[in-house]
């Protein structure tokens, strides 16, 4: 296998880069949602609720700094501020849209439905 470095950081296959490059509570998430539009910063936090402000903007700044995003400046008072994909960004939307669709398959498996899951805590705080 070879090994080689990106960021600083050693990496024995381009598998654990591109994991790195996307994992995180948020990453995915953000890909997702700028897969389908072009969106500025208060549209992004809205679709990520329990996101900080904070945590948006580093992993925002994340993204850029790999080259996954691109972040557009207009000169306009108030500021106006909009992501997008780059190339390399869509080019993990194929993955993130399969990974979606597993996601759903597998919920129907592990996940237990609401209703589900009331009737089962109701019939053991009743016993």
């Amino acid at each position: 296998m070879k090994q080689f470095k990106y960021n600083e950081k050693l990496y024995q296959c381009s598998f654990t880069l591109a994991i790195d490059l996307v994992s995180g509570k948020w990453k995915g998430l953000i890909l997702k949602f700028l897969l389908d539009d072009t969106l500025r910063y208060g549209e992004l936090k809205k679709l990520l609720p329990g996101i900080t402000q904070k945590m948006l903007t580093q992993t925002l700044r994340a993204l850029e700094k790999d080259g996954l995003i691109h972040r557009e400046v207009y000169a306009v008072v108030p500021p106006k501020v909009e992501y997008s994909l780059t190339e390399i960004g869509r080019g993990v939307g194929p993955v993130l849209k399969m990974l979606h669709v597993w996601g759903e398959e597998i919920a129907e498996v592990l996940v237990v439905d609401e209703p589900e899951l009331e009737a089962s805590l109701n019939i053991a705080n009743s016993g």
